[in-house]
């Protein structure tokens, strides 16, 4: 098990990686990425008095951009800090501790310490070993004490969010959060270790992150986003583009990784039930408007994805 974990693969190559990690040409970021250029997303200020202007912002962001990065948004720096240190410390534990968090072979949930999460294009592997938890309802995994203080504010924070997005699609302020389960709605934090990379011109961490090394793709170019402290990268993902029926669009991200550096990330997804059915919400649709997607359940929804099945 252990020499298939990337953090052990780092550390046995020197000028090198294993031909599973090289992408092919037309994904390899030293090829694909636009240089000396920094994407300049919206940055939002959301303790901005005036509602009505962050409600616009984040509708406009959320269609032409499909991602946005939002400040002053009430999480403390020192309580994001700690977040993100028991983070650290896990992988930063010897290799047999870890393991025995390890997800079992076969095993439905995702919930775990693992390293290839999903089918990859052509095969090829991210340069990366992640831990997935529910932060919301608390997890298996016990960090609670510094997720808990986390969720608290996030909360507000999501809230916040799902009331501009309903809004900004004319929708009453609750129906976009009612629409992906409410109060059953999952918070679930993936946390992505990147180990240095010996070849990071051929490598790529994976699917999409925040913070130094996250890339997005804009006109069908790849670009830098450009890293604000303690900003919380919001990306609207596939679910929020189905209830708006196309209105709101998912973007393409992934990550970077460097020859010197280990990189994190700390992402959290906002999960419906498994038994939920997402389609366009209902008064997004008519004769004009067509839906655009299928409505299915989530948990149906995540096979698909996980396995490069067309939805």
């Amino acid at each position: 098990m252990e020499s298939e974990r990337v953090q052990n693969i780092a550390s046995t190559f020197e000028d090198t990686i294993p031909e599973a990690f090289v992408r092919s040409e037309h994904e390899q970021p030293a090829i694909t990425t636009v240089h000396g250029i920094d994407l300049d997303v919206p940055v939002i200020d959301v303790s901005d008095p005036d509602e009505e202007k962050i409600n616009r912002l984040i509708a406009d962001a959320s269609r032409e951009w499909g991602m946005f990065q939002i400040v002053n948004h009430g999480i403390p720096s020192e309580v994001i800090s700690k977040f993100q240190g028991v983070g650290r410390a896990f992988f930063e534990l010897p290799q047999e501790e870890k393991e025995l968090y390890a997800k079992p072979p076969g095993g439905k949930s995702i919930e775990g310490y693992g390293t290839f999460l999903q089918k990859e294009i052509e095969g090829k592997k991210g340069w990366v070993d992640h831990l997935f938890h529910r932060i919301w309802p608390p997890p298996a995994i016990n960090y609670q004490e510094a997720n808990e203080e986390y969720v608290k504010y996030l909360h507000g924070v999501v809230d916040k969010l799902f009331k501009s997005l309903s809004l900004g699609l004319g929708l009453e302020e609750h129906e976009l959060r009612e629409a992906v389960g409410g109060d059953e709605l999952a918070y679930l934090l993936k946390i992505n270790y990147y180990p240095p990379c010996p070849r990071p011109d051929l490598a790529l961490g994976g699917g999409g992150s925040h913070g130094h090394g996250l890339q997005a793709c804009r006109d069908g170019d790849w670009y830098c986003v450009r890293y604000i402290p303690d900003a919380l990268v919001i990306h609207i993902g596939d679910q929020m583009e189905i209830l708006s029926n196309g209105k709101y669009k998912s973007v393409f991200h992934r990550t970077t990784v460097t020859k010197d550096k280990t990189r994190m990330s700390w992402p959290v997804f906002l999960e419906p039930p498994p038994d939920l059915a997402v389609g366009p919400h209902p008064k997004l649709v008519n004769e004009k408007n067509p839906p655009k997607y299928k409505t299915k359940k989530y948990g149906e929804y995540c096979y698909c994805k996980l396995n490069k099945i067309p939805q």
